[in-house]
C-alpha cells in the first residue's frame, strides 16, 4: 500500500518518531545508572530469569555513536522472523487479491450487510477477540487489516473503525490472557502457580472488555456511517478511497467460492495449530504460503501471475517490516547499554508504602508504563515477574493478582506505544498519523485502566488464587 509511505500533513513520519525514540534511549545510556540482576534458571519454568534480590550498580556502559547506528541492523536481524512472517502474508494477500475473490467477496458481503453494516463490528470482534484470549493471535491480525479496512471504508464508516475493531479485540484477548501461553502461561510459571490457573476472573474480564470495547467502536462507526465528515480521517480516507474500492457487481465465481474456502480453513487450521500444537510464527508463514500457492492455482493464475502477485504483496509490506525492525532497536540499545535492569528496579520500588488493597494496581501501573519500553509479554514476564511474585509476598496480595496485573499491564498500553512493531506497522498499513490515532483510542485505554483497577481490587480482597 503505497498510501502507507505517503507525508502526512502535521504529524511527522513514523520511522522519524522512532529514530527519536532510539536517540533518547541512547541518551539515557549516559545518564542512567548501570545496573544488573543477576541471571538464574527459574526450576518452575526452566526460564532463565532475574534473582529479584541481586541488584547492583555497575560501570556505566554508554551507546557510542556506530553502536547506535549497529542497533538499528541488529534490530531488523532480531525481527527477522516477525519480518519473513510479515512478507510471507503479505504475498499470500497478494496472490489472493489477484485472485479477484477478496474484491468479490466484499462486493457480497458489503450487499448482504445493507442496512446493518454495523453488525460487522461485534461479529469481527468477537472472532478476534477470541483469537488473542484462547490463541496467543496478535500480530498476525496484521494480515486480516488490508481486508477489514476495506470492508469498513466500502460499507460507510472510516480507517480508525478498521484499527478499532482489531486493537479493541486484541486489548480484551490480550488482557484477559484465558490460556495464553506466552503471557499469562510464562507469567504463572515463573510465579511458581499452575498454568492458566484462575481462568474464570479472567473469562470474566474477557466478557467485559469485549462489551466496552464493541461499544466503543460501534458508537464510533455509528456517528461517522451518519457523518462521515465527523471523522478525523475523513480526507485522508476519502484521498484513497479509489485504492479501498469494493466493486458490488462484481459476481461471485465458483473459483472464487473456493478460493475463500481455502483461506476459511487456513483461519481455522491456525487456531487449532496454535492451541493444540503451540503454532508460532514459522508455522503460520508456512500455513499462509500454502494458503497463497493453493490460492494462486485455484484461481486460475499462471506460475508467473502467482510469483509477480506474490512479489507485489511483499513490496506493500516493506514499510511495515522496516518499522518492526528499528522498534527492536530501542530495546537493544537498553539491554546493551546496561539500563534496562535499572529501570525495572526503579519502577518496583515505587511500590513501597502503597496501601495494600491498591499495591496491585500499582504493580499494575508499572506494568503498563514498562510495556512502553518492551511491549513483548513473554520477553516482559521474564524481567518483571521474578521480582513481582516475591514482592507481592511481602505486601500481602496472592501471586495470582500479580500476574493479573501483569496481564493488564501488558495489554493496555500495546495499542498506543510508539515502540510496538505491531501498533506503528498497523498505523502504516491503515495510513493513520499517530497523533489522531491517540486522540481516538486513549479514551478507550483510560476506561481499560479504571477496569483494571476494579478487577485488581476485586482480587486483592477475595485472594484471588489458588495463592
Amino acid at each position: 500500500m503505497s498510501n502507507t509511505l505517503e507525508k502526512k500533513k502535521g504529524a511527522p513520519n513514523p520511522i522519524v518518531i522512532i529514530i527519536c525514540i532510539i536517540l533518547v534511549s541512547a541518551l539515557a545510556s549516559y545518564i542512567v545508572p548501570a545496573g544488573v540482576f543477576d541471571r538464574v534458571v527459574d526450576p518452575n519454568s526452566g526460564r532463565t530469569v532475574v534473582d529479584p534480590s541481586s541488584f547492583q550498580y555497575t560501570e556505566q556502559n554508554p551507546t557510542g555513536f556506530f553502536d547506535l547506528f549497529k542497533s538499528l541492523t541488529l534490530g531488523l536481524q532480531s525481527a527477522s522472523d516477525i519480518i519473513a512472517f510479515l512478507f510471507i502474508i503479505g504475498g499470500a494477500f497478494g496472490v489472493m487479491e489477484a485472485t479477484g475473490a477478496i474484491k468479490s467477496g466484499m462486493g457480497t458481503l458489503v450487499l448482504k450487510m445493507r442496512g446493518k453494516e454495523l453488525l460487522l463490528v461485534p461479529v469481527c470482534m468477537l472472532i478476534f477477540s477470541c483469537g488473542s484470549a484462547f490463541a496467543a493471535n496478535e500480530e498476525e491480525y496484521l494480515a486480516f487489516l488490508p481486508l477489514i479496512l476495506s470492508i469498513c471504508l466500502a460499507m460507510g464508516f472510516d480507517s480508525l473503525t478498521a484499527l478499532g475493531i482489531v486493537f479493541g479485540s486484541t486489548g480484551a484477548g490480550i488482557a484477559s490472557g484465558c490460556t495464553n501461553a506466552f503471557t499469562v502461561g510464562v507469567a504463572q510459571g515463573i510465579a511458581g502457580l499452575p498454568v492458566f490457573s484462575g481462568i474464570e476472573l479472567r473469562l470474566a474480564s474477557l466478557a467485559v472488555f469485549y462489551i466496552i470495547n464493541v461499544t466503543f467502536v460501534t458508537l464510533h462507526a455509528r456517528k461517522v456511517k451518519a457523518n462521515p465528515q465527523a471523522s478525523p480521517m475523513y480526507e485522508l480516507d476519502r484521498s484513497r478511497a479509489g485504492t479501498f474500492e469494493v466493486n458490488e457487481e462484481e459476481r461471485m465465481t465458483g473459483r472464487h467460492k473456493v478460493v475463500l474456502l481455502i483461506f476459511v480453513a487456513t483461519v481455522a487450521v491456525l487456531v487449532f495449530g496454535v492451541i493444540q500444537y503451540g503454532f508460532y510464527i514459522d508455522e503460520l508463514a508456512a500455513l499462509f504460503l500454502i494458503m497463497g500457492i493453493a490460492a494462486g492455482v485455484v484461481g486460475g493464475l499462471r506460475p508467473g501471475e502467482i510469483a509477480d502477485s506474490f512479489i507485489k504483496g511483499c513490496h506493500n509490506m516493506l514499510f511495515p517490516c522496516i518499522m518492526v525492525g528499528f522498534c527492536k532497536a530501542t530495546t537493544i540499545i537498553l539491554t546493551d547499554a546496561l539500563i534496562m535492569d535499572t529501570v525495572i528496579h526503579a519502577l518496583a520500588g515505587l511500590l513501597n508504602g502503597i496501601p495494600t488493597v491498591l499495591t496491585a494496581c500499582g504493580m499494575f501501573l508499572i506494568q503498563a508504563i514498562f510495556n512502553f519500553l518492551v511491549p513483548s509479554g513473554s520477553g516482559q514476564a521474564a524481567i518483571t515477574m521474578p521480582i513481582m511474585a516475591p514482592l507481592a509476598d511481602l505486601v500481602g496480595i496472592t501471586r495470582q493478582t500479580a500476574v493479573l496485573a501483569f496481564q493488564f499491564g501488558d495489554a493496555s498500553t500495546n495499542c498506543i506505544t510508539p515502540a510496538s512493531g505491531m501498533t506503528m506497522s498497523a498505523l502504516a498499513i491503515a495510513g493513520v498519523p499517530l497523533n489522531k490515532w491517540w486522540k481516538f483510542f486513549v479514551p478507550l485505554v483510560l476506561i481499560w485502566w479504571a477496569v483494571c483497577c476494579a478487577f485488581l481490587v476485586f482480587a486483592t480482597l477475595t485472594g484471588y488464587g489458588p495463592f
